[in-house]
């Protein structure tokens, strides 16, 4: 090879290098294959026990190139030379968890004395958060991050999300040098696949048995509800969410949503765009909507029939206001504005797929207690 060609054989060999994250490469062995999830890889190096936790995709819009890491080392091993990605040096003990859905996770693990800080403690539901309120730091949200909290907290990891980019906190927890990881359940549509994100986040805490045993019995009983489901006889019309700003926001037809409402064994009203974006729609599409609908679920601030009427009195006629079989997700919900729907739902999506079978189709499911919908009256 000429001098020429050995320049530039190093030059790609070196950028190769930097895509794989290092010497990401030498993490070969799949230490967990997700059923569900999309979202997450764990690898392993054939010859070590570290865990390589990969984030692709990690934000709304974000390139499908796109993958974050963190590498939890374990004890006696060292990271790779070059490796350029995050690094916790043991299982995290001490956690930030800047969404409610990161307290669920590490709460059904057993692990909620782990969380020394919260983004909006208000906003919490979990039993522990709240009766440690004054142990637990609240960091504020990415706009506006206390950062003498942040670092009062003395977090071994940050669980961090991103919605249309990465998290403002990231540079700055580069520079305090505070692990993250990025965990990006939200963006799955399958509600079981949301769930599923409790297996990274136990092995990020040394908790990775505990974490697959506790989602080996979520698909089970996902699918137990699912099948009794599938025997109705009908499949009612379904109507979700309210306008806001003059904006009626739609899920997509390929969404968490849409997938919980046909497991429960309704229709969609909304057959529209693919893929995970939320778009809106006019008010008169809205209204032609909500006049095909059976039931009406997911009313967000609108908690009574007669708020409901008032904001969308051009819908008062429609059948489910009219029959009244309106339903939102607040049953336990917090004066304060947290709703434990968004937190321990996320681990649970049978529980949520519960409630919508009973709303459905009441009198199939032998339970029916409610556990995060209530009738609006």
């Amino acid at each position: 090879m000429n001098k020429l060609g050995y320049i530039l054989f190093a030059c790609v060999f070196a950028i190769l290098c930097g895509c794989a994250g290092g010497d990401a490469g030498k993490f070969t062995e799949r230490a967990y294959e997700p059923a569900y999830a999309s979202g997450f890889g764990i690898l392993r190096a054939p010859d070590g026990e570290s865990m390589l936790i990969e984030t692709r995709s990690p934000w709304q819009g974000a390139d499908s190139s796109a993958v974050t890491r963190l590498l939890v080392l374990a004890e006696g091993e060292d990271a790779p030379a070059g490796f350029d990605g995050q690094v916790l040096a043991a299982p995290a003990r001490r956690v930030v968890c800047m969404s409610s859905s990161h307290v669920a996770m590490l709460d059904a693990l057993g692990a909620a004395d782990r969380i020394v800080g919260v983004s909006g403690i208000g906003f919490i539901t979990n039993e522990y958060i709240r009766a440690h309120a004054d142990s637990v730091a609240d960091v504020g949200y990415d706009g506006n991050i206390d950062y003498e909290a942040l670092v009062g907290a003395r977090p071994d990891l940050v669980l961090l999300y991103g919605v249309a980019g990465a998290s403002a906190l990231e540079p700055k927890l580069k520079e305090l040098g505070i692990p993250f990881a990025y965990v990006g359940e939200y963006l799955e549509d399958s509600p079981v696949g949301k769930a599923e994100w409790i297996v990274p986040v136990g092995e990020m805490t040394g908790l990775g048995r505990e974490a697959r045993e506790y989602f080996a019995g979520v698909p089970e009983r996902y699918d137990e509800i699912k099948k009794i489901a599938a025997e109705a006889d009908d499949a009612p019309a379904v109507m979700i969410n309210t306008p806001y700003a003059d904006q009626w926001v739609m899920a997509s037809a390929d969404s968490y949503v849409a997938r919980l409402i046909a497991d429960a064994g309704g229709r969609y009203v909304y057959a529209g765009h693919p893929g995970n974006r939320s778009l809106p729609v006019d008010m008169e599409e809205a209204l032609r909507m909500a006049s095909e609908a059976d039931v009406w679920i997911n009313t967000g601030i609108y908690d009574t029939l007669d708020g409901l009427r008032s904001a969308v009195p051009n819908l008062t006629e429609t059948p489910p206001l009219r029959n009244g079989n309106v339903w939102n997700s607040s049953l336990r919900a917090t004066a304060g504005g947290g709703n434990d729907y968004w937190e321990s739902g996320v681990v649970n999506p049978d529980a949520v797929l519960h409630d919508l079978v009973n709303i459905f189709h009441p009198g199939l499911l032998p339970d029916s207690a409610m556990i995060y919908y209530r009738r609006l009256r």
